[in-house]
């Protein structure tokens, strides 16, 4: 699995990170590092869940983020 991180940042100056493959995965962060972090643990509970659930196979793990 590879999934690719949006960045942007907001108006306001805090940044939104966005893992788009997989649905709500979203963080913001008060620095593009910080919202990179906060999407990529997100990430890995939502994995993490759909493993305990049966829904994606141990196998088919192999995780890569990569910032866009």
């Amino acid at each position: 699995m590879k999934f690719k991180v949006e960045l942007e940042q907001e108006t306001d100056g805090r940044w939104i990170a966005e893992v788009a493959e997989l649905p709500g995965v979203l963080a913001y962060g008060e620095s593009r590092q910080k919202a990179l972090a906060a999407a990529e643990a997100l990430a890995l509970r939502v994995i993490a869940e759909r493993l305990e659930q049966g829904e994606t196979s141990p196998e088919e793990v192999n995780l890569s983020f990569v910032p866009a």
